[in-house]
């Protein structure tokens, strides 16, 4: 029975060479010179830190960060920016990366396949949801239809299987 996963993946190498580029372009600008302004890429959590003198840095920081990601390919919809903790040294911001589909987006999704009037079925296991078909037509249609929609982060699909 023909089948395929619906995911959302971030690339940790290209998310690293993102963050890379955004502390060389913070260590050449003038306004940024000596302020000891400075991401942090915490790959285990799926986190970047960001540490700057005052917070108007902060939002200019994150602008930064937004343009040196998409640029290597990420969809900036994985960006969850938290509320910035300020004190008189610094102020810290962390920027969450959403990935993999948690149960809300899951659900969603099969409600969506449900309500197409489909011939597909949609179920979820753990981090993917799988959606499987009599026939290819039905699963390119669910596709087709999961691309128009929008949802909170970026979908991507793969293991298509015949």
């Amino acid at each position: 029975m023909p089948s395929f996963d619906v995911q959302s993946e971030i690339d940790l190498h290209e998310l690293t060479n993102a963050v890379d580029q955004a502390n060389r372009e913070l260590q050449q600008r003038f306004d940024f010179k000596d302020t000891g302004a400075a991401y942090e890429l915490k790959a285990k959590e799926f986190t970047v830190q960001m540490k700057a003198e005052v917070e108007f840095q902060l939002k200019q920081m994150l602008e930064i960060l937004k343009l040196r990601v998409s640029k290597r390919g990420i969809d900036i919809a994985c960006l969850d920016p938290k509320d910035p903790q300020t004190n008189l040294a610094e102020a810290r911001q962390d920027v969450v990366l959403r990935h993999g589909i948690d149960a809300d987006c899951g659900r969603k999704i099969v409600r969506l396949l449900k309500d197409s009037k489909l011939k597909v079925q949609g179920g979820i296991h753990g981090d993917k949801v799988r959606v499987t078909g009599k026939q290819r037509d039905d699963l390119q249609a669910a596709i087709a239809l999961l691309k128009r929609e929008t949802f909170d982060r970026p979908i991507s699909f793969g293991n298509f299987r015949d």
